[in-house]
């Protein structure tokens, strides 16, 4: 039990580590607030979200996210125009 409250605010502390992917935009919905990649894959994105502003269909983009584990994607940090 002790090794247990000692181990704990080390696991709380960990830091939640960002990670991400490229694609090439099939859709961009301003009002809804989405990306829809030519995989088909959507991205909705949150109020903190830095997103390019003149991004169109075709622009070849990266995307930041925060992984949710099971739940999926927690959050979108930025998409923003890729070199590649």
């Amino acid at each position: 039990m002790r090794a247990l409250l000692i181990a704990l605010p080390l696991i709380l502390a960990t830091p939640v580590l960002a990670d991400e992917t490229t694609g090439t935009i099939l859709a961009f919905d301003r009002v809804a607030k989405i990306v829809m990649l030519e995989d088909k894959t959507i991205w909705p994105l949150g109020e903190g979200t830095e997103v390019a502003a003149d991004l169109v269909a075709g622009d070849k983009v990266k995307i930041v996210y925060v992984g949710g584990g099971d739940a999926g994607v927690a959050g979108i940090t930025s998409i923003l125009r890729s070199d590649g």
